[in-house]
């Protein structure tokens, strides 16, 4: 279950746990005090009835016990009306009932009983229904004397649980809306709760994309410490990669005064003739000249694609990179044409679009004969970079190898061979699709950058 995943969805499943727990334990509370309330009001009913029947007993002359007026309530004039009374007379064997009872009795239990006390039974009723019994023994006076009487009122049992039923019909629809009442105020609460959470989440994704480079804005206490050390560890992160560049930019410019000497002595030598040394120091010297190269290309680019310091405009960036080329001896030469929307913006750190796009521009400026197109187009998310010259392009054989660290295809061409290579490195590292080959339309290389969104 993925949304027992987050916070919200935890909080939702306890409070509907919590909330329906509750519930059911006030309905079940509710119902029992309900049930409890009307079994008193029945039985104080029925005992007011009983109290009734016995201040109304008189005996005839021949000392038989008459039929007394009886309550009032209708219910006992009805045969099978639902509430009924019973008196026994048990030295007589003399039973009266009420018109309710029709042609049954009563099959009142021989007990004990104590004058005035009441005894209370659920006891089979007329027409196959159980009936709640309240009996009571009183003695009256009668002709021979005092004669024992018992009185027995009874209801049917139904009217307790229709009653009850009644009662639920109309609690649960209340307590079903207090039940939504109450998880939306929790996800009311849990809303308001987590908002500063939102906030905290959404400041990380600003920064993540390059559009801010620390938390801000006003979190509460609990977060205060959790932000601090976030920024810290900005901070602290920042300051390594600035460090660890300005350390390699340091050794490279180290390196490349001894490597200046190095050529130089190499040509003092050719000078005096001793051109198989001269060689060897001038191929020493391009060696670790290359490799200070690519190694202070390498530290620029940025380890993870979330760790760039912003993101690239294609338009702007082609525009500065298109402008200084034009400034040098090879590209004064060239018709150099740009193409694409200008208001694409890529997920890629601005110095590694320029080392990409640069590189790409560099090596189709050496190898053109008159004319670079530089284009980009976006198409369904993704973005196409490419750039074509009008060159002699590359034998099919040595496509595969114009990416591989150092190896050049024409060695009278000046370079070092890592530029495409570190295009390549620098595509692995933001997962960029890079392609080489000859163009379909004349002669000339064709270099592709395929950006997986914009």
């Amino acid at each position: 279950m993925t949304w027992l995943s987050s916070i919200r969805g935890r909080f939702l499943a306890l409070s509907a746990l919590t909330v329906g727990l509750a519930l059911a334990l006030t309905f079940a509370l509710l119902v029992s005090l309900f049930s409890s309330n009307i079994r008193k009001r029945i039985d104080a009913e029925l005992t007011s009835h009983v109290n009734t029947l016995a201040g109304a007993l008189t005996f005839d002359a021949a000392g038989r016990l008459t039929r007394p007026a009886g309550p009032v309530d209708q219910r006992f004039a009805i045969p099978y009306g639902g509430l009924y009374w019973q008196i026994v007379d048990d030295r007589s064997k003399q039973v009266i009932r009420s018109v309710s009872l029709f042609d049954m009795s009563l099959d009142l239990p021989d007990d004990r009983h104590t004058d005035g006390s009441i005894h209370r039974y659920i006891l089979p009723g007329p027409d196959r229904t159980s009936v709640i019994v309240l009996e009571r023994q009183v003695r009256v006076s009668a002709p021979e004397g005092e004669r024992a009487l018992r009185i027995a009122v009874a209801i049917n049992e139904s009217t307790l649980e229709e009653a009850k039923s009644g009662f639920i019909r109309d609690i649960l629809p209340a307590l079903a809306g207090l039940g939504l009442f109450l998880i939306g105020a929790s996800l009311a609460q849990l809303g308001f709760g987590l908002k500063p959470l939102s906030s905290l989440s959404e400041g990380i994704d600003r920064i993540r994309e390059r559009r801010d480079t620390r938390l801000t804005g006003a979190f509460p206490t609990e977060f205060q410490s959790t932000v601090h050390a976030v920024n810290q560890l900005l901070e602290t992160q920042s300051a390594m990669i600035d460090k660890a560049r300005a350390r390699a930019a340091d050794l490279a410019h180290g390196l490349r005064t001894p490597l200046t000497v190095l050529s130089n002595d190499a040509l003092t030598l050719r000078e005096r003739g001793e051109t198989a040394m001269a060689d060897e120091l001038d191929h020493l010297a391009g060696t670790m000249r290359a490799h200070v190269e690519r190694e202070l290309a390498l530290s620029r680019i940025a380890a993870r694609p979330d760790l760039r310091r912003g993101d690239s405009p294609v338009a702007k960036l082609v525009g500065d990179i298109t402008r200084t080329l034009r400034r040098t001896p090879a590209g004064e030469r060239l018709e150099i044409e740009t193409a694409g929307p200008t208001d694409v913006t890529l997920p890629v750190d601005p110095g590694d679009f320029r080392e990409l796009a640069g590189n790409l521009v560099e090596n189709a400026v050496k190898w053109a004969h008159s004319r670079i197109w530089i284009r980009w187009t976006v198409e369904g998310g993704q973005v196409s970079f490419r750039v074509e010259d009008d060159g002699p392009g590359v034998p099919e054989a040595d496509l595969e190898n114009l990416t591989r660290r150092g190896w050049r295809l024409d060695n009278a061409k000046p370079g070092t061979g890592l530029g495409l290579s570190i295009v390549r490195e620098i595509a692995e590292v933001y997962g960029i699709a890079f392609s080489l080959a000859n163009r379909t339309e004349g002669h000339g290389l064709q270099a592709e950058l395929k950006f997986s969104a914009a």
